[in-house]
């Protein structure tokens, strides 16, 4: 059994009407600080969203933005660095789907990508909101010095490629 989400909030199918829901949601300091463990980060400062949830015929609708001040560390320094991120998102729930052949491998279109299903009845949307975060981090984060150290560093391609070599061993001959 999978243990709680580290943010989380259900919300019953049974409480959701017909008309739009709007309402708020914000992570708590130690939600923050286990999201920033799982996400691999040094720290989260807010995670906040605000969104409206409409119910459909064969889906939830939940849509709205997700603003969160962070750290990530740079990909080049390893250096800490301050993220503030705004990201819209648009999410439909839909009833766990039985798919035959389970173990095959699927191909998701487009409309498919912002699509997660629920079961028992039960939306997580604070799970939904964790992964619209990680989804929404840069994966190779470049901090603010990342440009001047990758220049002190790294080689040119003319220094990398096999005539830099060569000329490096000829450099070596007496």
């Amino acid at each position: 059994m999978m243990d709680k989400p580290e943010f989380s909030h259900i919300v019953k199918l049974s409480e959701i009407g017909s008309t739009p829901r709007t309402a708020k949601l914000s992570a708590s300091e130690e939600e923050r600080r286990k999201l920033a463990q799982r996400f691999d980060l040094p720290k989260i400062s807010s995670l906040d969203a605000s969104y409206t949830l409409l119910a459909g015929e064969n889906r939830i609708g939940f849509t709205g933005r997700l603003e969160s001040d962070l750290q990530q560390r740079c990909s080049i320094t390893g250096e800490s660095f301050q993220v503030r991120l705004r990201e819209d998102f648009d999410i439909a729930f839909v009833p766990q789907l039985e798919i035959e052949g389970a173990d095959e491998e699927i191909e998701l279109t487009e409309e498919d990508c912002d699509i997660i299903e629920y079961e028992n009845g039960q939306l997580d949307l604070g799970e939904a909101i964790a992964q619209t975060l990680c989804l929404a981090l840069a994966p190779f984060p470049r901090g603010p010095n990342a440009d001047a150290v990758a220049r002190e560093s790294l080689k040119s391609e003319e220094e990398a490629g096999p005539f830099g070599v060569l000329a490096a061993l000829k450099d070596k001959l007496p």
